[in-house]
């Protein structure tokens, strides 16, 4: 139960930056209460054993990380490590009647060979080097801002100081860039895929939704880098969780807030749980949920529902299955991000089919296998014997498509995208799933519906809504996580600078908090 009756700040919601906003004003000598809804803290990024009798703990929403600052592991003391993946991505292809594929990765000249392997020359490789420079650049600018006050759309364009990269980033439809500096239909599927991962748009949209999905794709860490969480995702969650609880925060699960109301200097927050339903004041509330949930929760007018478009399938093998492009070791390509059915027409033609509310005829996905860069979320004896994990994220699938029938379409897409990786496999996948102790393949599908009963997310929208530019706009704030309530703040994803696994929002909605009760902020 809560310690006391009133808080510096009271958080509701214990997701990742629920956890970060928690530790900093805690360590910074804050009276905090986090209050979450489940029994246990993590949100999305939590670890979990879904198979029944199996000793395996599988990252099983968001599973890879980049858009983390190392300056927050360093600031809260975090006992959280990732290791990087020695081989970027691999993507099979069927050409003049035999099997082929890109592998990316393993150092410069095994890549450049690979362009020209599939290619037959290198002109697709040396353009894969400047674009990647390029991006490069931007990520070297534009992943410190991440955690400072918002700059200005200006004041961000000085600091990238690259006008092709402002334009063919900011601007311009990514599909330009993308049409522009690659020729080859492969390359350019798998250069757009960064701008589609939860975001269901088309490489020309006008919107341009699928820019801000591909530049957050391609910052983090100053790099790009997508790295393996050691122990799995919930090892970030749990040490959050622990820094926070060291530093003298409250940590009440199976407590769910219902009301927030405030005179914009002081609030209170009500909440209901089996024990009994309960009031709890404070001077500042942070919101680590969605921009609904905090609409919700404050009798504000919700914005506009949001719509997730990924599927997401958590499977564990006795073995890897073995590849019909013989020239690559299953091991390399399934360690990186493995691309099915991602070719740049194939994407397109996803979108189009789903956009006219049709499941894709090749549903485009990618996979990897956590457990080839770190064994340890498996059990001894499965790793003894060669069990191996794989994490598959489906493109281009709305929510709309599973309004009339969740449980049939989520098991009709789970068919066909199966179906489009064992085309590139010698071997069915199903032949290599295990069982759990029922005898049940271990293998397990979630759509945005799942999502959205399961977590809350709206619409199972991954981000909350859609990506937000990385600079000031109306509305967003001098952090990008104030409302119009001076003292309720929103520190989920759906924040400014919010999506994936950063702990960004929650950062700089404690700094937000700490600057108002003058303390000093760095």
């Amino acid at each position: 139960m809560p310690a006391h009756e009133g808080y510096d700040a009271v958080i509701v919601g214990g997701g990742h930056n629920g956890l970060v906003a928690a530790a900093y004003l805690a360590r910074a000598g804050r009276s905090v209460l986090v209050l979450e809804r489940l029994d246990h803290t993590g949100g999305a990024a939590v670890s979990t054993r879904p198979f029944a009798g199996v000793d395996a703990r599988l990252s099983r929403y968001s599973y890879l990380v980049s858009l983390l600052p190392r300056k927050i592991v360093r600031d809260l003391e975090l006992d959280f490590r990732v290791r990087a993946r020695t081989v970027s991505s691999y993507t099979p292809v069927e050409r003049d009647g035999r099997p082929t594929g890109l592998l990316v990765g393993g150092g410069e000249r095994r890549t450049r060979e690979a362009f020209a392997r599939l290619t037959g020359s290198d002109r697709e490789y040396e353009a894969w080097q400047r674009f990647y420079a390029m991006t490069g650049h931007v990520a070297q600018r534009v992943f410190p801002t991440l955690t400072e006050p918002l700059p200005t759309r200006d004041e961000l364009r000085r600091r990238i100081d690259h006008e092709e990269a402002w334009r063919a980033l900011f601007e311009e439809p990514i599909g330009a860039a993308v049409e522009a500096n690659f020729a080859d239909d492969l390359v350019r599927g798998v250069v757009l895929t960064d701008a589609l991962i939860g975001t269901f748009a088309d490489a020309h949209d006008a919107s341009l939704r699928q820019n801000r999905c591909f530049l957050y794709h391609v910052i983090g860490g100053g790099t790009g880098a997508w790295d393996v969480p050691v122990g799995g995702m919930g090892a970030l969650t749990d040490a959050l969780a622990a820094a926070a609880r060291a530093a003298g925060a409250v940590i009440a699960t199976g407590r769910e807030a219902v009301r927030i109301e405030t005179d914009g200097r002081a609030a209170e927050v009500t909440y209901r749980s089996v024990d009994g339903d309960g009031t709890v004041s404070a001077r500042h509330v942070l919101v680590s949920a969605s921009p609904q949930e905090l609409a919700r929760l404050t009798g504000d007018t919700p914005p506009a529902p949001a719509e997730g478009a990924q599927l997401k399938v958590n499977m564990l093998l006795t073995r890897l299955p073995a590849l019909r492009d013989t020239a690559v070791d299953p091991r390399e390509a399934f360690s990186g991000t493995f691309h099915i059915a991602e070719g740049y027409e194939q994407l397109a033609t996803a979108y189009a089919q789903a956009a006219a509310c049709a499941l894709p005829t090749a549903p485009p996905s990618e996979i990897y296998c956590h457990s080839l860069t770190d064994p340890t979320i498996l059990g001894p004896d499965l790793v003894e014997q060669g069990y191996q994990t794989l994490t598959l994220f489906g493109l281009h699938t709305p929510a709309r498509l599973f309004e009339r029938d969740n449980d049939g379409v989520r098991e009709e897409l789970l068919k066909s995208t199966l179906a489009q990786l064992d085309a590139h496999l010698a071997e069915p996948v199903e032949n290599c799933l295990a069982k759990d102790a029922e005898g049940r393949p271990c293998i397990e599908a979630r759509t945005p519906l799942d999502l959205e009963r399961d977590l809350r997310l709206p619409g199972g929208n991954i981000f909350h809504r859609d990506l937000a530019w990385p600079y000031a706009q109306e509305g967003t704030g001098r952090w990008g996580v104030e409302t119009r309530h001076a003292n309720v703040l929103l520190c989920g994803s759906g924040a400014a600078r919010g999506g994936g696994v950063s702990g960004v929002p929650g950062h700089n909605a404690a700094m937000v908090v700490l600057e108002d009760l003058g303390d000093p902020v760095s």
